[in-house]
C-alpha cells in the first residue's frame, strides 16, 4: 500500500487532515468518501480534484466511494454559497445522478479486487428516515452553538440562512455516520469549505457510534491571477463534451499560465514526482513551448474524454493557430465541425443571395462581417477564403458546392473560421 497522506502532501494537495489519519490509513486498507452535488447533469473540472482524491485513494489500496447527494441535493450545501439555492426536482437530481456515475466511471475501478470503488445515494437511506426521529436521534448529538460556529453558517448570517440550509450540515453528518456503520467508512474527503460538514460527521461517529473517524480537505483551487479554476469567459467549463467541447476543454489546460501549469500537473495527472520535475526542467528550456502546458492538457483531456478526441482537438488548434493551409478541404471540415462558430441560412436565402458579400454579411446576419463595407474590404484585400478558395472579387457569385451537402467552409483572415449551414 502507497502512503496516501504523503502522496498528497508532494502534489499540494492537503489543507487539513484530522490527527490521526496518515497513521490510521498506513495501518490497513479503508474505505473513504467524497460527495459530490448533483445539481447538474455534469460535474466541471472544479469536482476533477475530489475526483483526484478518490484515483489516489484507490491506488494507495484503499477503498473509494463516490455519493451522490441525492437527498442532500434536494436542501442545497450552503458552504460557498452567498444566497439559498433553487431547489431541483425529485426527476431532475435522478438524471443528474446517472450523467455523473458514467463520469466517474472514466476514472475509478467499480469491477475488481476489494478495493473497488462504489457509488452510493444517499437519498436511500434518508427516504426512510422521519423527521421526528432523525431531530431526536441525531439532532440532538450537536448543539446550536457547535452549529453556528461554522465557517458556512456564520458567513451567511448577515444576508440570511433557512432553517433548511443550516440543517444541511447535520444531513451530511448522518451521512458520515451511515456510512461508517454500514460500509466502515472511516474517511471523508472534500475541499476545504467542507472542513466544517465533515468535522460534525466526525462528530456523529463519536457521540452516536462511539467510534473515530478522519478528515481530509484540500485546498480551493485557484489560478495564478486568483479566479476560481473551471471558469472560463463562456462559463463552466464541463466534463460533459455536449456542454465543454473537448477542443474547448483542450485549450482550457493548454493556455494556463507557466505558475498554474506547474500546480495542476501535480493535482490533475498521475504523473510521479520525477517526471513532473524533468518536465519542468524542459519547460525552463523553451517556455514558449509550452511542455508543460501540452503534457498537462494531453493528459486531462484523454481520461476525460479519449485518445480520438484529443487528436481532434490538437488538429483543431493546429489548423486555427497553426498552418492550416496545409490540410485538406475535408480534413480541416472534420476538425472544426462543433469548433468555430456555425451560422444557420434558409436554402433559399442562400440562393437568392446576390454576391458573396450579400452572404457573408446580410444572408448570415452579421454574424460574420457586421456590414457590406466591411466584408467588401477584406475581399479586396485578399483575406477571405470559402471552402479554402481565396475570393477574388466582392461581387462573385454564390454558386459555391456545399461541403457534406450542408456547410460552407469560410475564413475571415489567418485565424479565424466560420461554418455556413445551409438548411
Amino acid at each position: 500500500m502507497k502512503n496516501f497522506a504523503a502522496e498528497l502532501k508532494w502534489r499540494g494537495m492537503i489543507h487539513d487532515i484530522m490527527p490521526g489519519t496518515e497513521e490510521a490509513l498506513n495501518k490497513e486498507m479503508t474505505a473513504g468518501y467524497v460527495g459530490f452535488d448533483p445539481t447538474a447533469s455534469s460535474l466541471t473540472i472544479g469536482n476533477l480534484v475530489s475526483i483526484m482524491l478518490l484515483v489516489h485513494f484507490q491506488q494507495a489500496g484503499h477503498k473509494p466511494i463516490a455519493l451522490v447527494g441525492g437527498a442532500t441535493g434536494m436542501i442545497g450545501d450552503p458552504s460557498g454559497k452567498s444566497e439559498e439555492r433553487n431547489l431541483l426536482s425529485e426527476d431532475t437530481l435522478k438524471h443528474n445522478q446517472e450523467c455523473i456515475k458514467k463520469q466517474l466511471e472514466k476514472f475509478l475501478d467499480f469491477n475488481s479486487g476489494n478495493n473497488k470503488a462504489e457509488i452510493v445515494n444517499n437519498y436511500d437511506w434518508f427516504k426512510e428516515v422521519g423527521f421526528i426521529n432523525f431531530l431526536r436521534d441525531v439532532g440532538k448529538h450537536l448543539t446550536v452553538n457547535y452549529m453556528m460556529a461554522k465557517d458556512s453558517v456564520k458567513k451567511r448570517l448577515e444576508t440570511g440562512i433557512s432553517f433548511t440550509e443550516f440543517s444541511y450540515q447535520l444531513l451530511q453528518g448522518y451521512d458520515y455516520y451511515h456510512l461508517y456503520k454500514h460500509k466502515s467508512c472511516k474517511l471523508q474527503m472534500g475541499g476545504s469549505d467542507q472542513w466544517g460538514n465533515i468535522t460534525a460527521g466526525t462528530e456523529l461517529v463519536s457521540r452516536m457510534a462511539n467510534g473515530k473517524a478522519f478528515a481530509i480537505t484540500t485546498p480551493l483551487i485557484t489560478k495564478a491571477d486568483g479566479t476560481k479554476i473551471g471558469k472560463s469567459e463562456g462559463g463552466n467549463v464541463w466534463l460533459d463534451a455536449k456542454l465543454t467541447s473537448p477542443y474547448a476543454f483542450y485549450q482550457y489546460w493548454l493556455k494556463v499560465s507557466d505558475e498554474d501549469a506547474s500546480k495542476f500537473i501535480r493535482i490533475f495527472t498521475l504523473f510521479r514526482k520525477e517526471e513532473i520535475e524533468a518536465l519542468e526542467a524542459e519547460h525552463q528550456k523553451n517556455p514558449e513551448v509550452r511542455v508543460l502546458q501540452k503534457a498537462l492538457a494531453k493528459d486531462i483531456t484523454v481520461r476525460v474524454h479519449n485518445q480520438t478526441e484529443l487528436e481532434r482537438a490538437e488538429l483543431a488548434s493546429d489548423i486555427l493557430f497553426g498552418k492550416g493551409e496545409k490540410y485538406d478541404l475535408q480534413t480541416t471540415l472534420n476538425a472544426l465541425e462543433g469548433v468555430i462558430p456555425e451560422t444557420i441560412v434558409n436554402a433559399s436565402e442562400f440562393k437568392e443571395a446576390a454576391n458573396v458579400t450579400d452572404l457573408l454579411s446580410v444572408v448570415t446576419k452579421s454574424e460574420i462581417f457586421p456590414s457590406k463595407g466591411e466584408a467588401r474590404k477584406m475581399i479586396t484585400g485578399g483575406g477571405v477564403y470559402i471552402n479554402k478558395n481565396k475570393i477574388a472579387t466582392p461581387d462573385q457569385k454564390v454558386d459555391f458546392e456545399l461541403l457534406n451537402n450542408k456547410y460552407l467552409l469560410v475564413q475571415k483572415g489567418k485565424k479565424n473560421y466560420y461554418l455556413v449551414k445551409v438548411n
